[in-house]
């Protein structure tokens, strides 16, 4: 298990980050979702104390497996998160994203639920079995 460091502060502060495409629209496709995952990522450019242990996407939602440092706000880091995609996500695939939001605003939902993690097992179970199902569904329609 490793442990981070601050100037005063020794911590290894996990996170279940979960939130919902507004009106639950399956917009996450494949392709949105890659973007998606490259746009997240580069969010540490600017924090790169952030961690991104696991992103994972399903067709109208997200969950990130987070390490955040105590001196940051779980609200304040998940407000920067969706307000950047949000906005990058809207002008790259503008054409479609009017079609699915013809009022103009946000992609995400403005509910977010994030839990501290004490064990990683569940997460990794859960995200496993999202894993599963998207394998499942692939060949299904096949």
């Amino acid at each position: 298990m490793r442990l981070y460091k601050q100037a005063h502060a020794v911590y290894k502060t996990q996170y279940h980050i979960v939130w919902i495409t507004r009106f639950r629209r399956k917009i996450l496709t494949p392709g949105i979702a890659s973007y998606l995952k490259i746009k997240i990522e580069e969010v540490r450019k600017h924090y790169p104390d952030w961690q991104f242990v696991e992103i994972g996407t399903d067709k109208d939602h997200l969950h990130l497996h987070m390490i955040i440092p105590p001196k940051y706000s779980v609200s304040m880091v998940i407000e920067t998160i969706k307000k950047n995609t949000s906005r990058t996500l809207r002008q790259k695939f503008a054409h479609f994203l009017n079609q699915v939001y013809w009022d103009g605003g946000g992609i995400w939902e403005k509910d977010t639920l994030s839990q501290r993690l004490v064990s990683t097992n569940t997460l990794s179970n859960a995200m496993s079995r999202c894993r599963a199902r998207k394998m499942l569904d692939k060949h299904s329609l096949n």
